[in-house]
């Protein structure tokens, strides 16, 4: 018999494409990775896996047996689901995935204050800017910026986040208009979010001159005078040397999705986290 957690390897690997990208996801070492496909291909006596310089690639049996590898993992989530969907009270670990910046600022009190009502509950909170999968159980509730388009969901719209253009006082009182300079995101999904095409409008050509991944580095390096960011209010609230610039428009407005596999919709703890959730936004 094949061992079925050295498949589980091979089927991360086919989704996520990289011996770094599966390390990543799986939560272990890159080495870890080959040594488990290595040992597959041992087990099988085939050759899975095309390796060159850096780049993967399956073989043709490797596809094939990722095919069915990939339908295993999705039934042994899909028991996880049935398991986690038939508990009852307010119990057991719930996965929540949500921007880091709002959670830091909006979620982790309200669940602090849910965890002190029931101690039987353990959140654990991963604060991303990636989209987690519930179908994959990556998460068992997402707070997210955008309405999932795909997945067996239950989809809930639970608030709106205003972002407006934010500089220190002193760097606005020593640079001109002309002379702003921007700080963005380089790169990864963020460079296309609607923030990031609403600065890049209001830069209007000038230079972005600082770059940084997250909402909190941007704020950090506009409360140091690097220029002009695009804040979510309940951040830039948080950093009083910092000043809303008015360019003509409206702040910009995204809306707030609580998503929830189906499955778990009803448990009474999801259940809980929602609720918490849904005040706290």
């Amino acid at each position: 018999m094949v061992d079925w957690e050295n498949l589980r390897f091979l089927s991360v690997l086919a989704r996520e494409g990289s011996f770094s990208a599966s390390a990543r996801q799986l939560g272990v070492e890159h080495a870890t990775v080959s040594r488990r496909l290595a040992a597959l291909e041992a087990e099988c006596g085939l050759r899975l896996i095309d390796r060159r310089g850096r780049k993967v690639t399956l073989t043709a049996a490797g596809q094939r047996m990722a095919e069915v590898a990939l339908s295993m993992d999705e039934a042994a989530i899909g028991v996880a689901r049935l398991v986690a969907s038939a508990q009852v009270g307010l119990s057991g670990k719930v996965i929540l995935s949500a921007p880091p910046a709002l959670a830091m600022v909006r979620l982790i009190g309200p669940l602090a204050r849910l965890r002190e009502k029931h101690p039987g509950l353990m959140i654990q909170l991963v604060g991303e800017s990636r989209e987690a999968s519930l179908d994959r159980r990556e998460a068992d509730v997402a707070v997210r910026l955008s309405r999932p388009e795909k997945g067996d969901l239950t989809i809930r719209r639970i608030g709106q986040i205003a972002f407006r253009f934010c500089a220190s006082e002193r760097y606005l009182a020593a640079t001109p208009p002309e002379r702003w300079q921007f700080i963005a995101y380089e790169g990864g999904s963020m460079e296309n979010a609607p923030q990031s095409i609403r600065l890049r409008a209001f830069a209007a050509g000038r230079p972005v001159g600082f770059c940084a991944n997250s909402a909190e580095l941007q704020m950090a390096a506009a409360v140091a005078g690097a220029g002009v960011a695009i804040l979510p209010d309940f951040l830039a609230e948080t950093a009083p040397r910092l000043v809303a610039i008015d360019d003509g428009e409206a702040p910009l407005q995204r809306d707030v999705w609580l998503v929830t596999h189906r499955d778990l919709s009803h448990t009474p703890a999801v259940r809980a986290v929602v609720e918490a959730l849904t005040a706290a936004i």
